[in-house]
């Protein structure tokens, strides 16, 4: 595997948390993995992860502020060895877009039991940003040590 990238809905919350901790797992191990991050809606290209999720990732040790979303594109689907869904929404969306390719995967597979990661973006409490990390953060790693 050389290559990752990981989609939820507007690519504020959940995909740039689960890119920033697979880019410092990855600089950890000394390896050679490229990641990235999208969302299946064009909502908010161009703009920074959300406050929230800038803030939990850096009580982290985690840096997303310089993350800007972008949307997934049809081409992303041969660029990356990996497209892993946050959720099965987004997982049913990518499998449109991509005529379900053999590439896509969820993020809960590799842990909590193949559940979807919630979105926290319409969390009334903070709290709910550190559960989402820590659950991201879980998969992520395991993904990377079942995949290297």
């Amino acid at each position: 595997m050389k290559s990752i990238l990981f989609v939820c809905l507007g690519n504020i919350c959940r995909s740039p948390l689960a890119e920033g901790i697979a880019r410092n797992y990855i600089k950890e191990k000394n390896l050679d993995i490229e990641v990235s991050s999208a969302g299946t809606a064009s909502w908010h290209e161009g703009k920074e992860p959300c406050e929230r999720s800038i803030k939990v990732a850096l009580e982290f040790g985690v840096d997303i502020s310089k993350q800007r979303a972008k949307q997934v594109k049809k081409s992303d689907f041969t660029k990356y060895d990996l497209i892993i869904a946050l959720d099965n929404s987004n997982l049913k969306d990518l499998q449109k877009l991509s005529n379900n390719a053999k590439n896509l995967q969820k993020l809960g597979f590799y842990g909590y039991n193949n559940e979807c990661v919630p979105d926290p973006y319409y969390f009334k409490e903070f709290d709910g940003f550190y559960e989402v990390f820590k659950m991201i953060d879980t998969c992520v790693k395991n993904l990377i040590n079942q995949n290297t």
